[in-house]
């Protein structure tokens, strides 16, 4: 058994796993289990994709987060940290200053992984463990992050990927930033900008062949939670739902047409979901439609358990 560190750190959360890790055993698969899960919304990628560049308060709430995350660690005594970066830190100028404020916290460089790195890791984590819930396979687990949203096609392994840079920061940002809620006209510009990703995806990922599509992270997660009437977030519950094509269109309808104040009001939503859970919503909603599946197994499991996973 090896005790490790996984760090992801996205366009607007960053999150610690510290498991215990057994890369055997009777069924070949092993074992990963929690002894820490965190995660805490830092927003770094805000402003990227206008300016090209992570602002100062945006890295000063990561490295106050990390600083956090790194005390965890030491007290749990982990053997193996790694830290990766994704969409935000990849289209940053400087995220050679990101790069060093991470060596000066976790005594580790930081992995700006590239969209594929980031789908196999995402693939790994989601699917280790989803043949308990029996799903047919091939698989197509997305994994919607702030940035930019991961498409993966396999079974046992990765036949093919492909990132593309529609997240929900970033299509918040791009179309959706002004109006409480947001009018017509800046949702249908944000559905125009999914939709011409998708086609994109298409010419490398044979999406039509998946049998189940599987959604990862937060926005995923989110909606799981309304649709299922939860109170209150619940992982255990929202682990491997399966929510329908009509109900996540129903919950963006629902979240494209309230105000924030009354997003804010959802019980399930964590705070710093409030202002992006539209446009993740409706990235969601568009690729349920636009490739024709009926509904969707929610995974709690993601990128940072493939993280954990490849240090065992």
């Amino acid at each position: 058994m090896t005790r490790v560190a996984a760090i992801d750190c996205g366009t607007n959360s960053v999150r610690l796993l510290i498991a215990d890790v057994v890369p055997g055993g009777p069924s070949g698969e092993g074992t990963l289990t929690d002894v820490e899960r965190l995660m805490r919304i830092v927003r770094l990628g805000e402003g990227v994709d206008r300016t090209g560049r992570l602002a100062p308060e945006a890295l000063a709430r990561t490295f106050e987060a990390m600083r956090g995350y790194q005390e965890l660690i030491e007290r749990h005594g982990a053997e193996k940290v790694r830290v990766v970066a994704t969409s935000a830190t990849r289209d940053a100028a400087n995220r050679d200053e990101f790069a060093s404020g991470v060596v000066d916290i976790f005594g580790v460089v930081p992995e700006v992984i590239t969209g594929d790195e980031e789908a196999a890791l995402s693939f790994t984590g989601a699917t280790r463990e989803l043949a308990a819930l029996r799903p047919a396979r091939p698989y197509l687990v997305v994994d919607i992050g702030g940035g930019s949203t991961e498409f993966v096609l396999g079974g046992s392994q990765v036949q093919a990927a492909r990132s593309v840079d529609i997240g929900c920061v970033r299509m918040t940002e791009r179309h959706l930033r002004d109006g409480d809620p947001p009018s017509p006209e800046q949702i249908s510009a944000a559905a125009a900008d999914i939709d011409a990703a998708l086609d994109t995806v298409r010419q490398t990922v044979p999406v039509d062949e998946a049998r189940t599509l599987v959604g990862l992270a937060g926005s995923v997660t989110t909606v799981a939670g309304i649709a299922l009437d939860l109170p209150e977030y619940d992982s255990s519950r929202i682990h491997g739902s399966r929510i329908t094509a009509a109900q996540v269109h129903e919950v963006t309808r629902g979240l494209l047409h309230a105000t924030r104040a009354e997003r804010a009001a959802i019980g399930v939503m964590h705070p710093g979901r409030v202002d992006v859970i539209g446009a993740g919503a409706l990235i969601l909603d568009r690729i349920m439609r636009e490739y024709g599946f009926g509904a969707v197994v929610v995974s709690e499991h993601d990128i940072l358990d493939g993280i954990a996973w490849s240090l065992a």
